[in-house]
């Protein structure tokens, strides 16, 4: 069974929270590789820990962080995570935002 982890509405969402969220380097490099990269994302720690030369609980909480802000959506299955970005809800609240700030898909 799986349950996702909680995350602003469409209406929730907040410009000053993502883009908090995206002025952390490490969360925007992460944030980058998941837009222009193939979903659901691979979001095991150890896949970021040597590239951003960060811990695993490092990664874990960048994860919640991006995911709080709106950014992603993170579904658990077991034991494991899937985290896909949320497109379509941010651009409906905020067009073109992804695109301005992460560059085109």
């Amino acid at each position: 069974m799986s349950r996702t982890l909680p995350e602003p509405s469409v209406d929730d969402l907040d410009l000053t929270a993502i883009l908090g969220a995206l002025a952390d380097p490490a969360r925007r490099t992460m944030m980058t590789a998941m837009y222009r990269g193939p979903e659901p994302f691979d979001c095991s720690a150890n896949t970021w820990c040597a590239d951003l030369d960060i811990t695993p609980p490092t990664v874990s909480h960048h994860f919640r962080m991006l995911r709080e802000a709106g950014l992603t959506r993170t579904v658990v299955e077991g034991r494991g995570r899937t985290i896909t970005v949320r497109r379509e809800d941010l651009e409906k609240r905020f067009p073109g935002l992804l695109s301005a700030v992460l560059g085109r898909d």
